[in-house]
């Protein structure tokens, strides 16, 4: 990675030449701390906080531990089979106007015990 040019893409392309006298490249870069900053010229503390949070977003990929088990791609899709049952009572509805919930409850549980 060129560091030069990720300044250049933060707005921050006028700190290119203290990063090269201080052979800060892209190895050193996600350990770069607000005194190094200082220490070299980015007076500042927004443009070092801009510096430390883009530093910061560049290791967390390569210092994050893989996600464990197999996973799909989030662009990956997967087609499974559903398959749907109903089942009904003939008459059910009007069995539960007259019954009370209990006695219907019974009538179910007897059809689907059989």
């Amino acid at each position: 990675m060129d560091v030069g040019a990720w300044l250049r893409g933060l707005g921050l392309g006028q700190y290119e030449a203290a990063f090269a006298e201080n052979e800060i490249d892209a190895s050193v870069l996600p350990d770069v701390t607000a005194d190094d900053l200082r220490e070299i010229g980015v007076a500042s503390v927004g443009h070092r906080r801009k510096i430390l949070a883009a530093a910061a977003q560049l290791a967390a990929p390569a210092r994050a531990d893989p996600a464990p088990g197999p996973m799909a791609p989030a662009d990956a899709a997967e087609r499974r089979q559903l398959t749907v049952m109903f089942c009904d009572l003939v008459g059910s509805t009007a069995l539960s106007a007259r019954l009370d919930p209990e006695d219907m409850r019974q009538v179910i549980r007897g059809y689907q015990d059989a």
